[in-house]
This record gives structure tokens, C-alpha cells and sequence, in this order.
């Protein structure tokens, strides 16, 4: 039986810093106020670095740490809601930068925060059809140049970075479960109308800074915490795995209230639940595979770790998996 195994990991963060007491002097708000209610302190943002320099800065660690020659990739899905371009995708992009020669395939994967998850379930079906051997999995961000840095309720959420990992074939268990899921009809709670083709029509009459990343939060909230905690509590259900055989928790990094109540829902303790929130807020696609990569090369997680990881974003889309690393 093939297996889908996580080779290496890759993570990589741009060098600004914009912490709350920067964001005080920006919007009305305050650093307890934020950390109240997110767990944010501070977060990265791209100056200069594309969303396509950020995935292959990532990208490139993750493919020293597989130990395989880069030609050896099949292909590259990268999940993202911020492209450098609608097209090319920064898919290609990237295998450009990274000077992948083979004519392997490449493209974007749009499902925002729960993006990463998507990802890994299209790549994972991929390799375990013997389709392909060695695939390239990127969740990259550059959200900043989407932000209203003048909503208090938005701009002190999302930082940019990117994360990856190379997937292959093992005889031993990997991916064990996916679950993914949308709910479309409430696809205006977490929107970002800017350069799309409607936007485009009636760009005559339009505003790009009304047409930026908005969120009804209180909405999304209520629904993140139940959709998030259900599917934690599914991908465990549906792997094989006893609750207990978890090692670690690796959410989508949004809130900490959403991170808490996902991580009573199969009783896992504080130790085993990876946050970075604190540190790079929000970065969609890209908080799942930096997370994994900054405990894997801390020593926390080892070979052989059961993880399970949920995610929640705007589609409304969620999604959940576990894997043994």
C-alpha cells in the first residue's frame, strides 16, 4: 500500500516587525485590547518580497530538509489568496525561482486559511494514485497590501509568510484522514473583492480601498469555534487513532479562543497545542505549514509524532487532518 509521508519542512517570515504598540499609533486600539481578545503581540509584514520570493524561501528549506534534488519534484500546488498575479500563478512562479527544469506541474489552490489543508488532500490523492512520486505543498501569504490599516477590527489580525513541505511516497502510514468542507452561502462574511473580474468590470466606479479584506469577526467567531472544534474531533475519529495517541495539536492560527476551544473538544492538553499566534498573527494558508516547521526543528516534533491540524477561513471554508510525521 502507498503512503504519503511529510519528507521536510520549510518555513520563512519577512524581517519587519509591526507589534501592537506599533498598531496603537496607527488605529484607535491598544495592545491589551488586541491581546485580550486575539493572543496576537505582533506580526511580520512583507515590504519588498512578493508572495511568490516569500513560498520559495520557504520552499527551499523544506527541500534541503527532504534531502532530494529539486528536479525530483513532480509538481508544486501552492495555496494562497494573495498571488503575485492572477496570472501566471505564483505557482509557476516559484518553480521559475527555484530553477526546477523538469516541466513538472504547478498551480495555485484558492480556499484561503483552509487552503494548506486543501492542499495536502489534493497532493496526498495524487501520490497515493501513483500519479506522482514527489510533490511540493506551499501555503504563502502577503496579506498586508490587502489590509484597511485604518479597520482596527482587521488590520491588527493577518501578518505575511509562508510555509511548505515536500510530500512522498513511504510504506509507512502518513496521512491518515482529510475532511474538507464549504458552506458558500456565507461567502460575504470574509471577502476581498479587490482585482477580481467583478471588481474589474466596474473598476470605473469602484474603490480599491472599500473593496479591501473585511470580516463581519462576531459572525465568523461563532461559526470558526464550532466548525473548528467538529472537525478537530472528526479527522481524530476517522483516522484510526485512539485521543490519546495525539501528540500534538496544530490549528490554524486565527485566535486563541478558537485555538482553546478546539483543543478541549479532544482533550488535549495546553503542552501539545502549537502556537505561534503570538508572534506572526494570522497568516491564512501559510500559519499551518510555519507552525509545523518552527516545532519540527525545535525538537518538539520528532519522527514518528501523530498530529492533527483544523483550519477555518473565508468561503466559508474548514477542513481537518491527521498525520503521523
Amino acid at each position: 500500500m502507498i503512503y504519503t509521508k511529510i519528507l521536510g519542512t520549510g518555513s520563512y517570515f519577512p524581517e519587519k516587525i509591526l507589534t501592537n504598540k506599533d498598531l496603537e499609533k496607527m488605529v484607535d486600539t491598544t495592545d491589551e485590547w488586541i491581546t485580550t481578545r486575539t493572543g496576537i503581540k505582533e506580526r511580520r509584514i512583507s515590504i519588498d518580497e512578493p508572495t511568490s520570493v516569500l513560498g520559495m524561501k520557504a520552499a527551499e528549506k523544506a527541500i534541503e530538509m527532504a534531502q532530494i534534488d529539486k528536479n525530483e519534484i513532480s509538481g508544486i500546488i501552492v495555496a494562497t489568496f494573495t498571488p503575485d498575479t492572477v496570472m501566471p500563478s505564483t505557482a509557476c512562479v516559484i518553480q521559475n525561482l527555484l530553477g526546477i527544469q523538469n516541466n513538472s506541474f504547478a498551480f495555485d489552490l484558492a480556499a484561503a486559511c483552509t487552503g494548506f489543508i486543501y492542499a495536502l488532500s489534493v497532493a496526498d490523492s495524487m501520490i497515493k494514485s501513483g500519479l506522482v512520486d514527489n510533490i511540493l505543498v506551499i501555503g504563502a501569504e502577503r496579506i498586508s497590501p490587502n489590509v484597511d490599516w485604518t479597520d482596527r477590527n482587521t488590520c491588527v489580525l493577518f501578518g505575511d509568510g509562508a510555509g511548505a513541505v515536500v510530500l512522498g511516497k513511504s510504506e509507512e502510514p502518513g496521512f491518515r484522514s482529510f475532511h474538507i468542507h464549504a458552506d458558500g452561502s456565507a461567502n460575504r462574511l470574509l471577502t476581498l473583492d479587490v482585482l477580481g473580474s467583478n471588481f474589474m468590470a466596474n473598476r470605473k466606479n469602484m474603490n480599491i480601498e472599500e473593496n479591501l479584506l473585511k470580516m463581519k469577526g462576531n459572525e465568523v467567531f461563532k461559526i470558526a469555534v464550532r466548525a473548528m472544534a467538529e472537525a478537530t474531533a472528526k479527522a481524530v475519529e476517522s483516522s484510526g487513532l485512539k485521543y490519546e495517541e495525539v501528540d500534538f495539536f496544530i490549528p490554524h492560527q486565527a485566535n486563541l479562543r478558537i485555538i482553546d476551544a478546539a483543543a478541549k473538544r479532544i482533550n488535549l492538553t495546553y503542552d501539545k497545542v502549537i502556537v505561534t499566534l503570538d508572534k506572526f498573527g494570522n497568516t491564512s494558508s501559510a500559519t499551518i505549514p510555519t507552525a509545523l516547521d518552527i516545532a519540527v526543528r525545535d525538537g518538539r516534533i520528532k519522527r514518528g509524532a501523530n498530529i492533527v491540524s483544523a483550519a477555518f477561513g473565508g468561503g466559508l471554508t474548514w477542513g481537518s487532518m491527521l498525520f503521523t510525521f
